[in-house]
Order: structure tokens, then C-alpha cells, then sequence
């Protein structure tokens, strides 16, 4: 067999060469079971063992898994109720009106007469100023 370079072969190639091996492996083993002979030692896999191959090399049988008690209609009815009276007061919570806010104050038409009027004395004033200046 030619010897090649792992390094060169693509993963798709090196899953097809590992499926050919166990491929052949098996056919090794049934044709010497077939011939009568013991059968060759596997050669050992590189990387994480299946997980039968795992269980079945355990010698302790594992426990069995032990089963969850199942809730009954009257408890899953509960649960419910409880998680939808936490619900409703959440809700209520959030639902309850954010404080007024202070209406933006107006001026008065008065008010604002008055504002004008004096903005107006005061530019009057400056322009008044630059006049007897240039003068």
C-alpha cells in the first residue's frame, strides 16, 4: 500500500479513507470468523470512542435513570393561576398613569407687548448710540 500524506488530503478524503478502513476491518473479521480463525486485533481508533463502543466496554452495568414525578392537572392549574396573578400585578404596575406634566406656561398678549416694547427702546438706544458716534 502506497504510503500517502495525511497532511495533503482534504477532510472529504480522510472520511472516505476512514470509512474504507472500517469497511475493511469488518470484512477481515467476518472472513476470519467465516475461515474458523480467531479473529485480528483491531487496530486501535485514533480520537473520541463511540458511544457504544463505550457502554459496551463498561463492566459495571450503569443505574438506571430515575424517573421525574409528573406534575397532576390540579398542580399545572395552580402553577398557572399563580403566574397569571404575577402577571395582572406586573401589568397593573405599569398601567398606572405617569404624573401630569406641568402645562408649558403662556405669555399674555400684555406680557408680550410689553417685551417688545422695551427691545425696541433698546435698540432705538443703540442705534442712537452708533449715530452720534459716526458723527
Amino acid at each position: 500500500m502506497t504510503n500517502y500524506s495525511v497532511a495533503n488530503l482534504s477532510i472529504q478524503q480522510l472520511r472516505q479513507v476512514l470509512t474504507l478502513r472500517e469497511r475493511i476491518e469488518r470484512l477481515e473479521r467476518r472472513l476470519a470468523m467465516t475461515l474458523g480463525e480467531a479473529a485480528p486485533a483491531k487496530a486501535k481508533a485514533l480520537g473520541r470512542p463511540r458511544l457504544q463502543a463505550a457502554v459496551a466496554e463498561k463492566t459495571v452495568p450503569a443505574a438506571p435513570r430515575r424517573k421525574r414525578g409528573q406534575i397532576s392537572a390540579a398542580g399545572r392549574a395552580r402553577i398557572a393561576a399563580a403566574q397569571k396573578a404575577r402577571w395582572a400585578k406586573t401589568k397593573a404596575q405599569k398601567a398606572a398613569p405617569a404624573p401630569a406634566k406641568r402645562k408649558k406656561s403662556q405669555l399674555s398678549a400684555e406680557g408680550r407687548a410689553r417685551i417688545s416694547a422695551a427691545q425696541k427702546a433698546r435698540w432705538a438706544k443703540t442705534k442712537a448710540a452708533k449715530g452720534s458716534k459716526a458723527g
